[in-house]
């Protein structure tokens, strides 16, 4: 036995060592992705990137301590750790008085204006002979604008121009041969991909910080589909760069989304093709020309597409078309939906401002609009957006009738509408809803005053139309009604009640 078990023993040991081909296959290797060293990429960059500090011009009290802006020790807490002037709010040292607090005649002597900081930002050098690219809101109100470079040195800097609707801004310092910033192609920006910014987050000059791309055209403004990330971006980083791995601008770093004042994880940058596009405006003209068709515009839900034809929420809904404005005179009207301007398809109405903004004034555009179950072409010349001011609304008449004839269909009360409403609101027709019992209507949010002016396809011109068209209504589908509030024409999908 002792024989038989030391050979069994030496005939496992040799199978043991020995290469089963039975053998398991080794698990395919996940390439491992490792995270990029960015130290000689800002070694690189950071020369290029500026700290913008503005001044502006207040009186000072020569008596009773506090002046507008708080104590000076308040104004050096908010200016160095928050990038923002002392807040004026009621009943702190130095804000507005109240109702209920009573001067102090030591402070109502003013002296001479002094230069007071107002805010910090950033920005970054795009031109070797000192073109600076930075937020609008950055300099916004500024008196005096100073650049500090990584040297160092303290410069002046002259406004070439800024628009508030992208907020970019373009300064120039009186310099030669400085670092630039190469420019990226921020169409080619990727979900997912390292990326880092580079500012001076409450005054920290030349602070980096770095974070994913998480996500690409979000709207959060009217002309720009905004590039989201989770990099860390505090007041002071506004206007400072977006760099990908590569060391190009992809972005500037203009918003954050917070509840708290601070980072939250989720920042904004202005795409830089967007950026340079204005930029080079601004560095030619020192002014944006952008185009304007005059038109209030919104969403389309899901509900209201399927009740119009549409099938699936597109386009730019009409609520209102201005008098005598572009698109007026080409024939779109309230009501409208506006599928493609120009050739380029609209899928949200954010969509619209952004073609329409970026198309030359006097340009002869084709617009295409939704309109009663059917697409039609329509002829506007697009006019120019800065001198044209904003029609003032008209108010609708307060005084509404008291009496009118009761619709079950609906659960409201009509009336006629007078010529002098008509003309108020800028409609040739409709009724006027005099009175709202419990019914659908009631729940889509129609107010007393409103006026009915179309109804699916079929335009109302009366009260007794409105009674027999509601009458052939299908109670089991939804209608599209279009209604007049002021200066907005609204659609709401309604399922009329059985007769």
């Amino acid at each position: 036995m002792k024989k038989l078990l030391l050979h069994t023993l030496s005939v496992i040991a040799i199978i043991g060592f020995a290469p089963l081909p039975f053998a398991p296959l080794a698990l395919a290797q996940t390439p491992r992705v490792s995270i990029p060293d960015f130290a000689d990429l800002v070694e690189k960059a950071s020369p290029a990137v500026v700290n913008i500090r503005t001044t502006e011009k207040v009186a000072t009290q020569q008596a009773g301590g506090n002046g507008p802006g708080g104590t000076d020790e308040q104004q050096e807490f908010f200016r160095r750790f928050f990038g923002i002037p002392f807040p004026n709010i009621p009943g702190m040292p130095g804000s507005p008085k109240g109702p209920n607090q009573t001067p102090n005649p030591g402070q109502n002597r003013p002296g001479a204006p002094q230069e007071n900081d107002r805010g910090v930002g950033s920005g970054f050098i795009i031109d070797a002979n000192g073109y600076i690219l930075t937020n609008a809101h950055v300099i916004e109100g500024a008196e005096t604008i100073y650049v500090t470079l990584t040297d160092k040195r303290e410069l002046k800097a002259k406004l070439l121009g800024a628009d508030k609707r992208t907020d970019v801004a373009l300064i120039k310092i009186e310099a030669s041969g400085l670092p630039r910033l190469p420019l990226g192609d921020s169409s080619k920006v990727r979900v997912g991909e390292w990326v880092l910014a580079i500012g001076s987050p409450f005054g920290l000059e030349n602070t980096v910080t770095a974070g994913i791309v998480s996500a690409k055209s979000r709207d959060t403004g009217d002309y720009l589909p905004f590039i989201q990330t989770d990099v860390a971006v505090n007041p002071g980083n506004s206007g400072g760069p977006l760099l990908n791995t590569a060391g190009q601008v992809i972005g500037i770093n203009s918003q954050i989304f917070s509840r708290s004042g601070g980072y939250m994880g989720i920042s904004f940058a202005i795409p830089i093709d967007e950026a340079m596009r204005v930029a080079d405006q601004l560095r030619a003209s020192g002014k944006l020309v952008r185009g304007r068709i005059g038109v209030s515009i919104g969403d389309i839900t899901k509900e209201t597409a399927e009740s119009l034809g549409l099938g699936k929420p597109r386009g730019a809904y009409v609520r209102n078309v201005e008098p005598g404005a572009p698109a007026a005179l080409g024939g779109i009207e309230a009501g409208d939906v506006i599928l493609n301007f120009n050739g380029l398809e609209i899928q949200k109405s954010t969509d619209l401002p952004r073609q329409v903004g970026q198309t030359k004034p006097g340009t002869r555009a084709t617009v295409q609009v939704w309109r009663k179950g059917a697409a039609k072409d329509l002829s506007v010349v697009v006019a120019d957006a800065e001198p044209s001011e904003k029609v003032a609304s008209k108010k609708a008449e307060n005084s509404a009738p008291q009496s009118g004839v009761l619709n079950s269909a609906f659960g409201v009360s009509v009336a006629e509408l007078t010529d002098a409403k008509k003309q108020s609101l800028g409609i040739k027709n409709g009724i006027e809803i005099t009175a709202i019992n419990d019914g659908p209507m009631a729940r889509a949010g129609v107010r007393v005053g409103d006026v009915i002016v179309r109804i699916g396809d079929a335009d109302i011109t009366g009260v007794k139309q409105f009674e027999a068209l509601a009458k052939s209504l299908d109670p089991s589908r939804s209608v599209p009604v279009f209604v007049r509030r002021t200066d907005s024409t609204l659609v709401l999908p309604i399922r009329p009640n059985k007769p």
